[in-house]
């Protein structure tokens, strides 16, 4: 081959270790032909060294053959060749276990590396086995603590009897018996003075022999009779799987009586293997651990439901941006609130990984909270700023964050955005656009004022938040991705399945080499129906209480809700009342049947109600009336608004 790795000539002997492909190899890089079990045999050929394994080559026959294969790296006279020499020595099946040297170079330096990359239990017990079988033993299991695989810590001070599952099994002799008598996955106690527990309890390797009939007894202690024939005649090894914090579990080793048994130099060996091994078993149990807390925390932060007015209809889809521990700061969030409101938010913090989820977790809690103090989506957010600020105090903390509250009486909607991209809405048989919404700096940066804005929308229109995951990575500009989601949502979005939507906006939009999380929220804005809700003028006179009795009473006897007439009748009264002697100016009563029954009552004062006590305690008569409602509705509130604030209470209709 030349000085760049590429073929020139080969003999039918370079052939076979490399690919079995004679008339492919001319022409190819070394990098083609030498790969898996091959590749240290390159690595010691680019390094100048001579390297030995033990590999399976191809005979003129087409059969395969155990050999011991050396590469031999070589130069001279021109400067731009090179050579391989490559010698095949085939072992005869009873000395294939004969040269310790030889097993130790296959087991340990060339095989055992390639393997501890993989951080999944079960990839890495199944590449453990495919090291130790053919290069160690015939056939082999791991068996690993129960505990280890469902990621909890393991128990302190084993005693042999603990829960174990086999993780893994190989053979060399193709016989589907080992598969049926030793299945993967099956999870087993071994009884307390077994060669099994003493390994567990000692943490020493343990020789067991299974000459004349202690196969039969492994059998019918087990009441599985093919055990007798696999196992007949066998050498055994146990190695320990040993860590700071213990035995984890063990592998088991056989040879059959077709080879050397185990011998003190196969202990030594097969020891050094095992402590390797440990040391990849506890790494990827660690990281089992933490990704099953990182993933725990993420479904205890993320909604486990979604509320809102029985007319909207919710859906959501979110993907991790780390496929180690599959957790991140972005969340989304429906809350129903009075009135037949709900409140679509959608965020994104920023980083990855668990201290992004805390501080996720934080904000959740936060805008529950502040959704139920019903504040406008701008001052919520503004709080939400004050909190991140707070939070950063120690460590900089940022998010971004968009915050919608939809009103399905009046279709009203209101938004705020804070550093978010804005959300995409597309009505009823129209075109889909992004939301002009006053721009403002992310959460935690209190540089600028953030102001919300109000618009009406259709009754059935398509609301999508989403975070920039979705829409942007390394490979691909912003606008590129806004693009091809705003055409996700075409005239006919709105006549398609919510979740249908999602999928197409991952389809359409999302890239595979994604490394941040995607949060996406969408909502079918629908009006509650007509004859739900009704609402009236009433002037700033006395009369207008006894009015809106009369009203009430009405609405409630065509709704059937007579039964609440009485009560609704006077909370109406100390509601209205209320507005009149200290807002002034003209009132609105507005009745929602929705979930409940609520009652509002619109002013145009800015002051917000509340039961108040003189210096002894007791309640002023300006109070009374809010203690009344107090008393008689299921809850009462006081939201405000543009132009003044809403004073509601709430009743249960069934």
């Amino acid at each position: 081959m030349d000085s760049s790795g590429r073929i020139l000539q080969f003999d039918r002997n370079a052939a076979g270790v490399l690919s079995g492909i004679p008339g492919g190899l001319r022409g190819a890089h070394l990098d083609e032909v030498i790969a898996g079990a091959r590749r240290p045999l390159l690595e010691a050929l680019r390094a100048g060294r001579e390297r030995t394994a033990m590999l399976a080559v191809e005979t003129p026959a087409g059969g395969t053959l155990d050999a011991v294969v050396t590469v031999h790296p070589m130069s001279g006279g021109s400067p731009d060749l090179a050579a391989l020499a490559v010698v095949r020595v085939p072992v005869p099946l009873a000395d294939r276990f004969v040269d310790p040297a030889v097993i130790r170079r296959a087991l340990l330096d060339d095989a055992l590396p390639r393997i501890g990359s993989t951080l999944d239990l079960d990839l890495l017990a199944r590449g453990l086995m495919d090291v130790l079988v053919p290069h160690f033993c015939n056939s082999g299991a791991l068996l690993l603590l129960e505990s280890l695989v469902d990621a909890d810590e393991p128990p302190a001070g084993t005693d042999g009897s603990l829960l174990l599952r086999r993780m893994a099994l190989g053979f060399d002799d193709g016989d589907p018996a080992w598969d049926a008598t030793f299945p993967t996955g099956e999870t087993l106690t071994y009884p307390a003075g077994t060669p099994y527990s003493r390994c567990m309890e000692t943490a020493e390797p343990v020789l067991v022999g299974l000459g004349g009939d202690g196969a039969a007894r492994i059998a019918a202690t087990w009441r599985r009779p093919p055990v007798a024939d696999l196992l007949k005649g066998a050498s055994m090894l146990l190695l320990p799987i040993t860590t700071p914090t213990g035995v984890l579990g063990f592998f088991v080793c056989t040879r059959s009586v077709a080879h050397r048994p185990f011998d003190a130099y196969d202990v030594e060996i097969g020891m050094e293997f095992a402590g390797r091994a440990s040391i990849f078993v506890e790494t990827a149990r660690r990281y089992s651990r933490e990704r099953a807390t990182a993933l725990t925390l993420q479904r205890s932060l993320l909604p486990t439901g979604l509320s809102a007015p029985s007319t909207v209809e919710v859906h959501h889809r979110y993907l991790p941006g780390s496929r180690l521990i599959e957790v991140g700061g972005d969340w989304y969030e429906s809350i129903a609130l009075p009135g037949a409101r709900v409140a679509l938010v959608v965020g994104d913090v920023a980083g990855h990984g668990v201290k992004a989820a805390v501080t996720m977790g934080r904000l959740r809690t936060a805008i529950h909270t502040l959704a139920g103090l019903e504040l406008p989506p701008a001052e919520a957010l503004e709080r939400l700023d004050s909190l991140m600020r707070t939070l950063g105090e120690r460590e900089p903390h940022f998010a971004t964050c968009a915050y919608v509250v939809y009103d399905a009486v009046s279709g009203r909607c209101e938004v705020a955005s804070a550093g978010h991209l804005p959300p995409l809405i597309a009505p009823p048989g129209a075109e889909s656009d992004y939301l002009a919404v006053p721009p403002a700096p992310p959460l935690g940066v209190g540089d600028g004022p953030i102001v919300s804005r109000e618009f009406t929308v259709d009754d059935g229109t398509l609301l999508f938040l989403y975070t920039d995951g979705l829409v942007e990575n390394r490979a691909r500009d912003i606008d590129d991705g806004l693009a091809r989601l705003q055409q996700t949502f075409g005239r006919d979005a709105t006549a398609r399945p919510l979740e249908e939507l999602c999928q197409a906006a991952l389809d359409g939009v999302y890239d595979d080499q994604h490394r941040d999380d995607i949060a996406m929220l969408v909502a079918r804005l629908r009006r509650i129906p007509s004859d739900h809700h009704a609402s009236w003028e009433l002037p700033a006179e006395p009369a207008a209480v006894r009015r809106a009795r009369g009203l009430v009473r009405d609405r409630l006897d065509r709704w059937d809700l007579g039964e609440l007439a009485d009560t609704t009748a006077l909370l109406v009264s100390e509601l209205v009342t209320n507005a009149i002697r200290h807002a002034g100016g003209r009132v609105t009563l507005r009745l929602v049947r929705e979930g409940g029954l609520v009652c509002e009552v619109f002013d145009h004062s800015d002051g917000r109600p509340r039961i108040r006590l003189d210096d002894e305690g007791d309640m002023l008569d300006s109070g009374r009336g809010l203690h009344v409602v107090g008393r008689l509705a299921e809850r009462w509130g006081v939201r405000h608004t543009s132009g003044g604030k809403v004073v509601w209470c709430e009743q249960r209709t069934s």
